[in-house]
């Protein structure tokens, strides 16, 4: 919890640029939510740290949870609790909250995989935790979501300074054998921070609906890789 108000308190100061018109801080008008799922679901250690990228527009940035599809957060993890705004709101992208009803389909299939294995989210939170590497959800005036890896190098470099620092304050409380990144993006910072720690690094196919693959039996292909990691 400490790593994660640093976290929130170092990204605000930083600044960015067009294309990026408005960001959103789930960590700062979300906080409620967010420590309502570190306190219910992050003390301990971990035997699988899952690592997504940043926060999705009906996702983490409506539930401060990350791939905070709503349904399963407010009925899988038992949080639903009042959400703030961000400083500077998007009309095309508004934060809405619990009550938001567009759905996040990377979560829904992320947590809809974790629930149909273990049942209960105290059954797998029993053994595994997800974290997003960056906080921020950056939005074009269009509504338009911007992920961290296209924006410029003078204005990543310090995020990800920030992210990193934050990433290894997680590793050390949580003790993980597996660190298994949602996506080739955040395999990447594993490897960059902890290749050699001698932790073993993975990675599954990343849910989102823009992908492909992840159309054509997300679940089952997960399985398999989880499963050939040894994580399963």
């Amino acid at each position: 919890m400490r790593a994660a108000e640093e976290l929130r308190d170092g990204v605000d100061a930083l600044e960015f640029a067009p294309p990026v018109t408005h960001v959103y801080n789930p960590l700062r008008y979300a906080w409620s939510a967010h420590d309502a799922y570190l306190r219910r679901f992050g003390g301990g250690t971990r035997r699988v740290l899952f690592l997504g990228m940043n926060p999705g527009p009906f996702g983490m940035a409506q539930t401060g949870v990350p791939f905070g599809e709503v349904a399963a957060v407010r009925d899988w993890m038992g949080i639903s609790v009042p959400v703030g705004k961000p400083a500077l709101e998007n009309s095309a992208r508004p934060v809405e909250g619990f009550a938001c009803a567009r759905s996040e389909v990377s979560g829904r299939r992320l947590w809809g995989l974790f629930a149909a294995r273990y049942g209960s989210a105290a059954a797998f939170f029993a053994e595994h935790f997800v974290v997003n590497y960056c906080p921020l959800a950056f939005l074009e005036e269009s509504g338009r979501n911007r992920t961290p890896d296209k924006l410029p190098a003078a204005e990543l470099a310090p995020l990800q300074d920030l992210c990193d620092l934050h990433l290894k304050k997680v590793v050390a409380a949580l003790e993980p054998e597996f660190l298994i990144g949602v996506g080739g993006f955040a395999r990447k910072r594993f490897e960059l921070l902890f290749a050699s720690t001698g932790v073993q690094i993975g990675s599954i196919l990343h849910p989102s609906p823009a992908s492909p693959a992840a159309n054509l039996g997300w679940d089952a292909a997960v399985v398999r890789q989880l499963t050939q990691l040894g994580v399963w």
